[in-house]
């Protein structure tokens, strides 16, 4: 009989700990990690600077004191500490605040249950404990807290705001960027579907001015340029949002080849892919439309059909502004144009050109 060997389940180099010692390994990488960004919590924090280890032309210097940011920018080995990194990644993805609340907090009741451990306390008697701990906090948060009416809204979201931002960069600004907040949500709020609110407001960063030139603008801002000879002011608009290609429909075979034996075979071709197009720009302007937004190209001849029939075409519009577009509208992305009466059309009141820093929106 032959013996049977044993089967290698480390890589080459993996290290193995058990017992105490690994116990010991997760205590000292939480509270590691909850020591490093203990220092920037609250409105006295102190900002760290994250330099980027690799090539001199990669290299990069930041400046903050945002709980994220750090998480996102360390690179640990330890298992415990990888599980704060997690934690603080899920509570800005689903909250987006408290990062450093939650891993200071973490860590801090690892400290002590290393205490604990010590005193030779058993494990699952101190998570027994952590859970008492957490009805407790439940009951008190329950007792403390207050039914919000539609008299206090406003006040009580600009408090909430400004707490927020009391431990940004910005705190200087607090009142002000927290009355930006503010008022952006209430405009795109949706008890419903909070998440698509969100989704709603866009953020436009430019070089140049103060913090206090800041504002807030209601409409939706596409970096496109409005068609050459199209109007560049549209009022009462119905918009058709899309996702297809204006060119021809291309034989999509690999391998295929049209050959002609003269130019006036390729001048016919041209003018059976132009007749194409202008069958598709027709199929469009029976949706009863003035405002054509397509998520492709348009090219010259469609686009000039539509400047004569007076319509506002913008191109190659990018695919998430495309949808959030949608959404703002209450219209829906189509690709096929036979049946205009079941496509649901966008409204909004006005649509413009505009220029912001030298360069061109459509708003």
């Amino acid at each position: 009989m032959t013996s049977l060997q044993p089967v290698p389940i480390y890589s080459m180099g993996a290290d193995e700990e058990k017992g105490e010692t690994a116990r010991l390994s997760s205590f000292v990488g939480a509270i590691a990690i909850g020591d490093l960004v203990k220092s920037t919590l609250g409105p006295k924090g102190m900002d760290k600077i994250l330099c980027s280890r690799g090539p001199s032309a990669q290299e990069s210097v930041q400046i903050t004191n945002d709980g994220a940011t750090i998480m996102k920018a360390i690179g640990v080995d330890n298992p415990a500490a990888k599980v704060l990194v997690d934690i603080s990644r899920v509570q800005d993805s689903e909250v987006g605040d408290g990062t450093t609340s939650v891993v200071v907090l973490t860590s801090e009741l690892l400290r002590q249950a290393e205490f604990l451990v010590a005193r030779k306390l058993h494990p699952q008697t101190i998570i027994s404990g952590w859970r008492q701990g957490l009805e407790v906090g439940r009951r008190a948060l329950s007792e403390a807290a207050r039914e919000c009416t539609e008299d206090n809204l406003r006040d009580d979201l600009q408090q909430i705001a400004e707490t927020t931002i009391s431990s940004k960069i910005i705190s200087q600004h607090k009142l002000h960027f927290a009355n930006l907040a503010v008022n952006a949500m209430q405009r795109v709020w949706n008890k419903e579907d909070p998440t698509s609110s969100l989704e709603l407001i866009s953020i436009v960063k430019k070089l140049g001015g103060t913090m206090l030139d800041s504002y807030l603008d209601e409409g939706f801002l596409l970096e496109k340029k409005i068609g050459v000879n199209q109007p560049k002011r549209m009022e009462d608009c119905r918009i058709l949002i899309a996702n297809t290609q204006m060119d021809t429909d291309k034989v999509k075979v690999f391998g295929t080849r049209v050959r002609v034996d003269s130019t006036a075979k390729v001048a016919q071709l041209e003018l059976a892919e132009k007749q194409k197009m202008k069958e598709k720009v027709e199929l469009i302007l029976k949706h009863n439309i003035n405002v054509f937004v397509n998520r492709q190209l348009i090219y010259n001849y469609p686009e000039q059909l539509f400047a004569d029939s007076g319509v506002m075409a913008i191109e190659h519009a990018d695919f998430e502004g495309v949808e959030r577009l949608a959404r703002a509208l209450d219209g829906e992305i189509i690709s096929t144009f036979h049946n205009p009466d079941k496509v649901k059309v966008g409204h909004c009141k006005v649509i413009e050109e505009v220029r912001i820093d030298l360069r061109t929106f459509t708003i």
